[in-house]
This record gives C-alpha cells, structure tokens and sequence, in this order.
C-alpha cells in the first residue's frame, strides 16, 4: 500500500514538474489567476483564441482541476516559458 501510495506521489510530481505557467487577468478583478498545465503553448493558445470568438476558456491545470473563465471576462492571457524544471546548482 505504501509503495502505490509512493508512485502515485512521483508520477504527479513528474507531471507537475512538466507543467508551464500561465496568468489570466480578469477584468475588473484585483487579482490574477495564476495555474500550471501540462498542455502545450500551441494548446493553451487555441483555446484562447477559441474563448476570444465567443466560446469559455476551459483549461485543466497541472492537478487535473479545471479552470473556466467566460471569453468577456479575459482581460489577457500570459503564457511561461514551455520547458522542464531544472534540479541543481550546475549550470547548464
């Protein structure tokens, strides 16, 4: 039981690790919401280019919770940088 609770722990530190960041301001909201996904960049900018033409912005972050944000409420949308985390202090 420990050790499937073990791998289960690894394989969602793996896919979070894997993760890209992405900021979407709402309009007339003080904050920002911030999430990680492991969707590609070219998937995230599908999506908002689809919720920008009338459609919701329905994103799953890296945990598998989904976010949906209605296309009038997009104040903009930033994408990370789509590469892995680097572990270490050696420069690469």
């Amino acid at each position: 039981m420990r050790r499937q609770r073990t791998r289960a722990r690894l394989r969602a530190r793996a896919a979070y690790d894997d993760a890209m960041e992405i900021t979407i301001g709402i309009r007339q909201v003080a904050r920002e919401l911030t999430l990680e996904t492991n969707q590609s960049a070219d998937e995230i900018t599908a999506a908002v280019e689809k919720a920008l033409a009338g459609a919701i912005l329905d994103l799953t972050d890296a945990r598998g919770r989904r976010v949906i944000v209605p296309s009038e409420a997009i104040g903009y949308v930033e994408l990370g940088a789509e590469e892995t985390r680097r572990v270490g202090f050696g420069k690469a």
